[in-house]
C-alpha cells in the first residue's frame, strides 16, 4: 500500500479519533460532575486523555508531513482550504457575540435603566490593562510575521528567537486577562453587559490559549528541523490563526472596551 499512482493522502487507520471522542466525553461529564458535586477527579482524567491524544495525533501528522512525504502539493492545497474555512467559521462564531453586544447596547431596555453600560456596572478603563493587552497582541503579530520571513529566508536562528518572543507575549496576555477578570467589579451574571463581556472576551482568551499551544508546538517542530523555506504549512496555519486572534481582539477592544464604555 506504500506505492500510489495519485498525489493524495489516504489517511492510515488511527485510534486517535476514538480516544479523542472518549476524552472529550469524559471531560464534559467531569465538568458537569465538578459543577454539581465539586469533584474534579473525572475532569482531570478527561484532560489527561485529551492531552495525550492531542500529543500522539499531532506526532503522527508531523511524521506524515515531515518524514513520510505524504503532504504533497495537492494535500497542502486541501489543508490550506481547510484552515481558511475553519477561520471563516470562527469569524461567524465571534460575529454572534458582537451581534448580541450591539443589539443590547444600541437600544438598551428599561430593565437595565435605558442606559449603557447598565446601572451599577463599573466597566474597565480601556486605557489601562486592555490597552496594554492590545499593544502585546499587535507586537506578537509583528514577531510571528518576523518568524515567517525568517523561515522563508532559511534563517532558523532568528525564527526560533522571534517565535519564542511570540509565545511569551501570548502567555503574558493570558496572565493579564486572568488578572483583569480577578479584579472585575461585575460578573457574567450581572445583566446583559456582564454576559456579553465575559462570553466575548472569555472565548477570545480561550482562542489565545489555543493559539499559544499551536505556536509552542511549532516552536518545538522548529527546534527539531521540521520546517524548510518551502515546506512549513504547519507554522503558516498557526500564523494565520494568530493573526485572526489579533484582529478579533482589535474589534473587541474598540467596540466593547472603548466604544461600549
Amino acid at each position: 500500500m506504500s506505492n500510489h499512482n495519485h498525489p493524495y493522502h489516504l489517511v492510515d487507520y488511527s485510534p486517535w479519533p476514538l480516544t479523542g471522542a472518549i476524552g472529550t466525553m469524559t471531560l464534559v461529564t467531569g465538568m458537569v460532575k465538578w459543577f454539581h458535586n465539586f469533584n474534579m477527579n473525572l475532569l482531570i482524567i478527561g484532560y489527561l486523555i485529551v492531552i495525550l491524544t492531542m500529543y500522539q495525533w499531532w506526532r503522527d501528522i508531523c511524521r506524515e508531513g515531515t518524514f513520510q512525504g505524504k503532504h504533497t502539493i495537492f494535500v497542502l492545497k486541501g489543508l490550506r482550504w481547510g484552515m481558511i474555512l475553519f477561520i471563516i467559521s470562527e469569524i461567524f462564531f465571534f460575529i454572534s457575540f458582537f451581534w448580541a453586544f450591539f443589539h443590547s447596547s444600541l437600544s438598551p431596555n428599561i430593565e437595565i435603566g435605558i442606559m449603557w453600560p447598565p446601572q451599577n456596572i463599573i466597566p474597565f478603563n480601556p486605557f489601562q490593562i486592555p490597552l496594554l493587552n492590545t499593544i502585546i497582541l499587535i507586537s506578537s503579530g509583528l514577531t510571528v510575521t518576523w518568524t515567517h520571513h525568517a523561515i522563508m529566508e532559511n534563517n532558523f536562528s532568528q525564527a526560533k528567537q522571534s517565535l519564542l518572543i511570540t509565545v511569551m507575549l501570548g502567555i503574558y496576555f493570558t496572565i493579564l486577562q486572568a488578572y483583569e477578570y480577578k479584579e472585575a467589579s461585575f460578573s457574567i451574571s450581572d445583566s446583559i453587559y456582564g454576559s456579553t463581556f465575559f462570553m466575548a472576551t472569555g472565548f477570545h482568551g480561550l482562542h489565545v490559549i489555543i493559539g499559544t499551544i499551536f505556536l509552542i508546538t511549532c516552536f518545538f517542530r522548529l527546534i527539531n528541523n521540521h520546517f524548510s523555506n518551502n515546506h512549513h504549512f504547519g507554522f503558516e496555519a498557526a500564523a494565520w490563526y494568530w493573526h485572526f486572534v489579533d484582529v478579533v481582539w482589535l474589534f473587541l477592544y474598540i467596540s466593547i472596551y472603548w466604544w461600549g464604555n
